[in-house]
């Protein structure tokens, strides 16, 4: 299967989690992610997939624990305030190591905002965003095609590591539409002892977050820690331009789409701008942008917020004689190229 059609973004995340063997999904509807709980409500039951729309986001997030506690591969979706109702289940899942997806198409914040796209979910998504010492990994699609591929890939994530996997994409991202080439995907399959069954007369497995003993929480966490040590492994990033680069812009998701054209406008008047796209934002790419610092000691972040992953950049290269600049756009309005060209003429020329 390559056949390539224009799809809009949010259904291209629906037809990855189809392809990579996702047979229950539980939602609650929220603009701008609608077209996800739209799709699966009409294909999902064509593969012997169960779609359940829920009284809540809470809810949803809670039947996505019980399924993925059963070994299924199951997945959720919503929008930045659906996102944050669902905090305590991801915790809940994080804790209790149950695998499974969830989709954040954000929009603008704080509080209800609006529909606009919005990256200032940021620190929700690679903070853990509830309560306790936990990590989710989070992919940061920039195109339709990376929406699918992407999705696909966070499933064998989220088995393989026994933990949620987050998809942080926005508004802008979920109603565009490209050319998407759909491909056969082969689901990766991870040994699956620990699920619960339900069989009588075998020793009961309990999935659990609550530890009550004397140093049983401790070890607990010591142990999920190193869990996610070993996510590290799994680093996705993309640099352009990088070889002559004097100024390296850092953006992810819509924004580094738009400043990809900045970037290339930059070069051709003869300035050498390079770009990173962190796709996964945790684990974040800190070694490669450290090692990038070693020869290019000027960077600027670029984000629809006021400031969250240029903190992270920051913790990369900041410790160095490197100069970190920054600009964000608050949620309302998207910038064009022509605009992030001139911001990023600003900087180049700075000591």
């Amino acid at each position: 299967m390559t056949d390539i059609e224009l799809v809009k973004g949010n259904e291209s995340i629906a037809m990855g989690a189809i392809e990579a063997g996702c047979r229950f999904y539980f939602g609650y509807p929220i603009t701008p992610q609608n077209d996800i709980p739209e799709y699966m409500s009409r294909h999902l039951p064509k593969c012997g997939g169960v779609f359940i729309q829920a009284e809540s986001e809470i809810a949803s997030i809670n039947m996505l624990m019980g399924a993925g506690a059963t070994g299924a591969r199951a997945m959720t979706s919503s929008s930045s305030p659906g996102i944050s109702l669902k905090q305590e289940g991801i915790s809940y899942m994080c804790g209790s190591q149950i695998p499974g997806v969830i989709v954040n198409m954000s929009r603008s914040g704080p509080g209800l905002g609006g529909i606009s796209p919005s990256q200032g979910d940021y620190f929700q998504a690679t903070r853990g965003g509830g309560h306790g010492d936990y990590r989710t990994i989070v992919l940061a699609p920039s195109s339709v095609q990376e929406n699918y591929d992407l999705t696909m890939h966070a499933f064998d994530l989220a088995d393989k590591y026994r933990n949620p996997v987050i998809i942080l994409g926005d508004a802008l991202l979920g109603n565009i539409k490209e050319p998407l080439r759909r491909h056969k995907y082969i689901p990766k399959t991870f040994e699956k002892n620990w699920i619960l069954t339900g069989a009588q007369g075998r020793s009961p497995r309990r999935l659990k977050s609550l530890y009550l003993s004397e140093g049983e929480l401790t070890e607990h966490n010591w142990m999920l820690h190193r869990n996610y040590q070993e996510m590290t492994k799994e680093i996705l990033y993309e640099t352009q331009w990088m070889d002559d680069a004097k100024l390296v812009v850092v953006a992810f998701g819509s924004v580094a789409r738009i400043i990809k054209t900045s970037v290339s406008m930059a070069r051709e008047q003869g300035m050498a701008v390079g770009l990173f796209r962190p796709i996964t934002l945790y684990p974040f790419p800190y070694k490669q942008l450290l090692d990038i610092s070693e020869t290019i000691h000027h960077f600027m972040a670029v984000e629809l917020n006021t400031g969250q992953m240029v903190e992270d950049v920051k913790l990369s290269v900041g410790h160095r004689k490197n100069r970190v600049d920054f600009y964000g756009r608050p949620p309302g309005s998207i910038p064009s190229p022509d605009e992030l060209f001139e911001e990023i003429q600003k900087v180049y020329c700075l000591p």
